[in-house]
C-alpha cells in the first residue's frame, strides 16, 4: 500500500493532533515507522534491493534522532509514542 494523502493525513491527525499539524515529533514518529514497515515488508520479498535496504537505514536513524529529541525534552510524551506504536519491549 502506497503513502496516499489519505494516509498521510490519518496518520498525521491520530498522532500529531490534527492533519495539518505535520511538524509534530509523535506525528512524523509516527509516519517514518510506517513507511518502516512497508519498507521492511518490500524487502522480505526482495532481499538484494540496497538502496531500499539504504533508505530503510536512515529513516530509521531519523526516528531514532526524533524518539532521542522527544526524550530529552518530554518524557511523558516519548513514553506515550513509545507505547502507541509498540516501538519498545
Amino acid at each position: 500500500m502506497y503513502l496516499t494523502k489519505e494516509v498521510k493525513a490519518e496518520i498525521f491527525a491520530k498522532h500529531g493532533g490534527e492533519a495539518k499539524n505535520t511538524g509534530s515529533a509523535e506525528g512524523q514518529i509516527a509516519l517514518f515507522t510506517y513507511r518502516i514497515n512497508h519498507l521492511t515488508e518490500h524487502l522480505k520479498q526482495n532481499r538484494k534491493d540496497f538502496n531500499t535496504e539504504r533508505s530503510l537505514v536512515k529513516l530509521v536513524g531519523k526516528r531514532k534522532s526524533l524518539l532521542d529529541y522527544l526524550k530529552k525534552k518530554d518524557i511523558l510524551r516519548y513514553r506515550a509514542i513509545i507505547k502507541e506504536l509498540g516501538l519498545r519491549k
